[in-house]
């Protein structure tokens, strides 16, 4: 028996309960890759013209919803609004999932390359790999611009991603699958949005479950296991790394390509009460999650709560 087996037979605890065996959870999780994966490239029609009509975003998850700025807004410039802000948030999720897949990558390379683990890790890694060819056609598709982060956070990321912990990683992780899995969620049944956006968001939500399945259990693993100056710096690495994500959520440039005035319109999403209780509510599930495994604690708490997404 290695030692990594008998680490893993090791009944180990937090909060939560006892943690599960890391190899059967690889194995469960590749029994539903198996099961339920997709190629976008041929499970999607590409070549469908843009219905007319229909949003590339739900209204109600467009940043400006239900603002004084909103409500002056035409018909036409709201929908014209959520096409460039889908376009941004598909942006984001390529910059997230391209950094995604260097942690992951990171993760296994001192592990056994045959344990299930490491073969669920690179199954991930290839889900994600097709998840940023369809976010980009679906750029392509939206006939909006790609919307990079500023080169500012662009470059703080190259940082973060080469200091950050084994548990740092995985909270990053989530941080960036939750939310915007929370979103989508409510997207792919909305018959108010486009078709292929439906489709895009269908496939993300089942393949992004896996995802956060391996992320939340092997988390659990190392907060539990980590020495203690580990855990502090993942407390703060994940509070930053949650500043940022609410920072780029939206890049504020979608508001003048519509032809509206930056600066108000960042002023009234910060503004909003909506908007508030709309990213809090999608990070909900995830700031539980972390709070109750110990990662909301101390400065690293104070920087979740400074970027709107912890009430």
């Amino acid at each position: 028996m290695t030692a990594q087996t008998e680490q893993d037979l090791t009944l180990l605890r937090d909060a939560l309960g006892p943690l599960r065996d890391r190899e059967q959870v690889a194995e469960r999780l590749l029994e539903s890759s198996l099961k339920h994966s997709f190629d976008p490239e041929t499970e999607l029609d590409w070549e469908a013209p843009v219905e007319e009509g229909k949003w590339f975003w739900p209204p109600e998850l467009v940043s400006l919803y239900d603002t004084p700025m909103w409500r002056r807004m035409s018909e036409e410039q709201r929908m014209d609004l959520a096409r460039h802000e889908a376009t941004s948030l598909a942006s984001l999720g390529i910059w997230f999932e391209i950094i995604l897949m260097q942690l992951l990558v990171r993760h296994i390379y001192d592990k056994s390359v045959t344990s299930k683990h490491v073969r669920y890790a690179l199954t991930e890694i290839a889900d994600e790999c097709r998840h940023s060819m369809m976010f980009a056609r679906m750029i392509e598709k939206g006939g909006a611009p790609a919307y990079p982060v500023p080169r500012i956070y662009h470059n703080l990321a190259r940082v973060l991603k080469t200091v950050s912990t084994t548990p740092g990683s995985f909270a990053a992780t989530l941080l960036g699958e939750e939310i915007l899995d929370w979103m989508q969620r409510l997207t792919f049944p909305d018959e108010r949005v486009q078709t292929l956006v439906r489709g895009v968001t269908r496939i993300h939500v089942v393949e992004e479950a896996r995802h956060v399945r391996y992320a939340r259990e092997e988390l659990r693993r190392q907060m539990v296991t980590a020495p203690r100056w580990e855990q502090e710096f993942t407390r703060l690495s994940c509070g930053e790394a949650a500043r940022v994500f609410s920072v780029c959520f939206v890049n504020p440039r979608v508001y003048e390509n519509v032809g509206l005035d930056r600066r108000e319109a960042v002023a009234q999403v910060r503004a909003s009460g909506h908007r508030r209780e709309v990213m809090q509510s999608g990070a909900r599930r995830l700031t539980d999650f972390l709070d109750d495994i110990g990662v909301l604690r101390g400065p690293g708490r104070r920087l979740w709560k400074s970027s709107g997404l912890l009430a």
